[in-house]
């Protein structure tokens, strides 16, 4: 068994199909895909008794036992001789056969298969491939085989044999489940199992190995307390129930989890994609293949990182290469790593630090991106750094890593990046000294020797030209001040142009614009060795080197620069990867381009000294933003069609991207985030001030990311700032209506409410009409969260006359949505329900999926407090694989929520704790303390009706103290359901 799923072999023509037959679930027959009768109720036990068989004869006398037990009747010789002799005309000719007084049915190869056969060559699979070490093709293999089950096994066939089978099957399924659960542990996937072993602890509550293992999830999910109530609650159920205590092993593993045993730490084998290898990363950029010199820091460095991984007891090894800009620092430190990966067998980690530019890597950012790339689960990333740095170290127990932290700001910014585990090292590039970085090895990189820069120019120049201008070689690796960047930029220059002369590049480095003091002054030296580069540029080439430089972000997409540019995609594109081959530009990736921090620098100095008119910045960055408005504008009139928010947005002259579908366009939406929210920021100045805060609103999806949340509304405080500094009340009041947005996402009702009330004074006062009704709209959202129905009823009512007047059917639907909860706080239940379904029903009339889903959200809490429990969640369940396909983490986790309070109130409280588990999963880093304090709540609630009173007491406290933080009427809810439990 390989992993690669079966395929069913094609007949000849004129062949009839294979026989297919199914215990796991009803019993059934079918030929090819033609449903076979299979009779009554007894017909079907004797089939399944003879399917269970697995090819053995059963005699008459065992398939009467079979079928009736003790209470057979009289005629039950004639009646199985029946229902063989149906069963028997109904299968291909073969199938069922008569021999020494009873029956078999063989299937021969290729003519049949049973699910039950399937189920268990698909488990010993697992099992070889789980002792051969494939975790990952184990548990693949483990899903399928219980992909297989469909229902309750042999559902509905009478008699002993079937309730003797029945129970022995879904034993084993049980088994098959648990071992798969283990091995998601060892993977790392605890937070995704809590939510899956609720639900299966509820069902089976006297299962020990199941209470273990969600012990253990909770555990390692941070959840130390629920873990420990876990034990409690089972300890009380088996006395209650079984006069027994837990058996040795629960309580070995509560003493461990009270003791905080490191061995009960998450396994640091990443979780990998099903059927994927182990993975091992190889992040480490390419070595020059001209690296030239160095050999006694070379040597020093490889000696301090070889100790890493041979010394028992060195806790790691740290080497620090400190030195200017240009020096040599990544070359140096990446040909080491490359030379050291031997020694590093499970992988190789790096990142720019960024530590030179504005805006430096944050440490939290760096962690989830290693986390990632070691293989661990992205949904069970914790938020903060202290959190994702303890993770860190634990999955990086046992491995041999090396880590390359290139361009560092300080220590501070890499300490939480350090390994810290035996057997691993790290290797940092600064411009600082890091005296301060306890145990690191210091390394102070000068720049090359006179012999060294020489050898460097002539591998890349060629022997040939440097050997008869020897001298003149060594006046220009003199004039570069012996720094390798520059020596590399001037050689590079030289080797593309086979008419220039060593002693032409000499001459031209003799020109008091690139004295040799300048090549030497800190910082000044890599600036005039940029200099070099770009004094030799086309005139086309230079200006994209000076406007590129312009733009704010990471890096800059292919159509994004043509943006900047004003030139076709395709002469854009040969632009950029000239200024690759000359070292001024990097490729990031296909279609995808950047500037080392310090030439961004240069390029823009570059930019204000030499471009004409001057003018020429500001068309530029115009274009940049007009650029991201257009396309931005086109990703939300695609999410959302009818909305009239893109006719009210800016006007643009410059075109942006147009998409095919849906995804298309949120695929560049979240790919382009970091990018678009810079050039929000950037473009705060007079001129561009009001496109910038019509493209954050446009942009309004990135808010419910997650992954952008804080940036977003970072950039929307400095929007509202910036507007109010310039005077300008329309874009204030745009500005003003996202920050309410975001605060409204993230829980925090007081400033939402506060921004959406000043949004709509400035939109009143600059004739604003969308403003006006959208903060309208937001207002009365927030005093439905904060229990004022009667303004928030003011509010909705405001918002849908005023989208009415702007003839904006999708804002209406929305207030109306909104309206509908505001009626069921207040009691009027059929008309809460009238009023979700028709906003719902205009948003399905324009074909509005997304928004839709919105509504079908709303109608779900109004069908679920109207009692219609069964068509609350089916629109729940429409809304929420929208939510997902759609990347709507928020809402997405939301919706599950509103699943588990329509299983509360269906009495279905294990599916009701699955649903607010996976909601809390979801809702990791977004949604704020007041959505995880509900979903908790609703949690206790469930747990508490399955019997596992111990964690639903510690959801409650953890909610109440959200609560109470808050000052949050629930607070009095949480505290009701404690009380019982605190005089029991």
């Amino acid at each position: 068994m390989d992993g690669v799923p079966r395929v069913r072999e094609q007949r000849r023509p004129g062949e009839s199909a294979a026989l297919r037959f199914s215990v796991l679930g009803p019993v059934r027959a079918w030929r090819g895909e033609e449903s076979l009768p299979t009779g009554s109720p007894q017909q079907r036990a004797l089939l399944a008794a003879l399917l269970l068989r697995e090819g053995r004869t059963a005699t008459s006398g065992e398939l009467i036992d079979a079928l009736w037990g003790e209470e057979s009747p009289s005629q039950a010789l004639a009646a199985v001789r029946t229902y063989a002799s149906r069963l028997r005309k109904a299968l291909d000719p073969g199938v069922l056969i008569s021999e020494s007084g009873g029956y078999a049915i063989r299937l021969s190869e290729g003519a049949g298969t049973l699910d039950l056969a399937e189920a268990q060559e698909i488990s010993a699979d697992a099992e070889k491939a789980k002792h051969s070490g494939d975790l990952s093709l184990a548990r693949e293999l483990l899903n399928r085989a219980l992909a297989l089950w469909d229902g309750e096994p042999l559902a509905s066939v009478p008699g002993p044999y079937a309730d003797t089978q029945r129970a022995r099957l879904e034993e084993w399924r049980l088994q098959l489940l648990e071992s798969r659960l283990d091995m998601d542990l060892e993977q790392g996937c605890h937070a995704e199992a809590v939510s899956e072993l609720t639900a299966l602890t509820a069902a089976h509550p006297l299962r020990e190995r199941l209470r273990e293992l969600l012990m253990l999830a909770l555990y390692r999910s941070g959840r130390q307390a629920e873990a420990l109530a876990v034990y409690a609650d089972t300890r009380r159920l088996l006395a209650d129930e079984l006069g027994v205590d837990p058996r040795a092993g629960l309580k070995e593993l509560q003493q461990r989890i009270l003791q905080a045993d490191p061995g009960l730490a998450e396994p640091s084998a990443p979780a990998a994609e099903p059927a994927a290898a182990p993975i091992r990363p190889a992040q480490l950029p390419a070595t020059v293949t001209d690296f030239t010199g160095r050999a006694s820091f070379v040597q020093e460095l490889s000696d301090v990182l070889a100790a890493a991984s041979t010394e028992e007891g060195r806790v790691m090894a740290v080497s620090a290469l400190a030195g200017i800009g240009g020096v040599g620092k990544t070359t140096l430190a990446v040909h080491v790593a490359h030379q050291a990966r031997a020694a590093f067998p499970d992988g190789q980690l790096y990142v720019d630090l960024q530590g030179a530019g504005p805006r430096p890597a944050e440490p939290e950012t760096v962690l989830g991106a290693f986390l990632r790339a070691l293989g661990h689960p992205a949904s069970s990333i914790p938020d903060t750094l202290e959190e994702r740095a303890a993770l860190y170290r634990s999955v990086l127990d046992g491995r041999r890593v090396l880590v390359l932290l290139d361009n560092a700001r300080d220590a501070a910014q890499v300490r939480p990046l350090l390994p810290g585990m035996e057997g691993c090292a790290a290797l940092v590039t600064s411009r600082a000294r890091m005296v301060d970085l306890a145990g690191a090895h210091l390394v102070d990189l000068d720049v090359m020797s006179p012999e060294e820069a020489l050898q460097l120019f002539t591998r890349i120049v060629g022997q040939e030209r440097v050997a008869s201008e020897r001298e003149a070689a060594l006046d220009v690796v003199a004039a570069c001040g012996f720094l390798p960047l520059a020596i590399r930029i001037a050689a590079s220059r030289l080797a593309a142009r086979r008419t220039w002369t060593v002693s032409v590049l000499a001459a031209k480095l003799g020109d008091e614009r690139r004295r040799l003091d300048e090549l030497q002054a800190g910082d000044l030296a890599v600036k005039a060795t940029f200099e070099l580069g770009y004094g030799q540029l086309e005139p086309a080439q230079a200006r994209a080197f000076r406007l590129l430089g312009l733009a704010d972000g990471p890096d800059i997409s292919l159509a994004a620069a043509a943006a900047v540019l004003d030139l076709p995609v395709e002469d854009t594109e040969d632009l950029l990867e000239s200024l690759v081959d000359t070292s001024l530009l990097e490729s990031a990736a296909p279609g995808r381009y950047r500037y080392h921090d310090l030439v961004r620098l240069y390029a823009r100095a570059c930019a204000e000294r030499d471009e004409q008119p001057p003018g020429e910045r500001d068309a530029a960055l115009s274009r940049l933003l007009d650029f991201y408005l257009a396309t931005t504008a086109g990703v939300y009139a695609i999410d959302r069609p009818g909305d009239r928010l893109v006719e009210h947005l800016e006007a643009t002259e410059y075109p942006g991207l147009v998409f095919e579908d849906r995804h298309q366009a949120q695929d560049w939406l979240y790919a382009e985030a970091v990018c678009t929210l810079a050039c929000v920021r950037q473009s705060m100045g007079p001129q561009t001030l009001a496109r910038a805060v019509d493209l954050l609103w446009a942009a309004c999806d990135l808010a419910e990311s997650g992954a952008n949340s804080k940036e977003y509304e970072a950039v929307a405080g400095a929007a509202d700032a910036a507007a109010q500094e310039a005077g300008a009340p329309r874009a204030q009041g745009r500005a003003l209506t996202t920050l309410a947005f975001v605060h409204h996402i993230t829980g925090r009702f007081d400033p939402a409410d506060r921004a959406a009330t000043r949004a709509l004074k400035l939109a009143l006062a600059s004739a604003d009409p969308l403003t006006s009704c959208w903060s309208s709209n937001i207002l009365g959202v927030i005093a439905i969260y904060q229990n004022r129905h009667e303004d928030g009823e003011a509010h909705l009512a405001r918002a849908i006359e005023n989208f009415r007047a702007c003839e904006d059917r999708p804002g209406e639907a929305s207030a109306l949505c909104n309206l509908s909860r505001i009626h069921l706080a207040t009691g009027r239940t059929a008309s809460a329900v009238a009023l979700a379904q028709q906003g719902t029903a205009m948003y399905d009339d324009m074909d509005h999926a997304l928004k839709g889903a919105n509504g079908r959200y709303a109608l779900g809490l109004a069908l679920t407090q109207s009692g219609q429990l069964s068509q609350a969640v089916s629109r729940l369940q429409e809304a929420l694989a929208v939510f997902r396909d759609s990347r709507q983490r928020l809402w997405e986790g939301m919706t599950l929520f509103r699943l588990a309070e329509a299983d509360v109130a269906a009495r279905r409280p294990a599916q009701a704790a699955a649903n607010a588990e996976l909601a809390l999963t979801v809702l990791r880093g977004i949604g704020g303390d007041w959505r995880r304090g509900n979903v908790l709540t609703v949690l206790g609630r469930a747990l508490s009706a399955i019997g596992q009173s111990g964690r639903a007491q510690v959801c409650w406290r953890e909610a109440l103290d959200i609560f109470e933080a808050m000052g949050a009427p629930e607070a009095a809810e949480v505290r009701s359901l404690l009380k019982p439990l605190a005089v029991a």
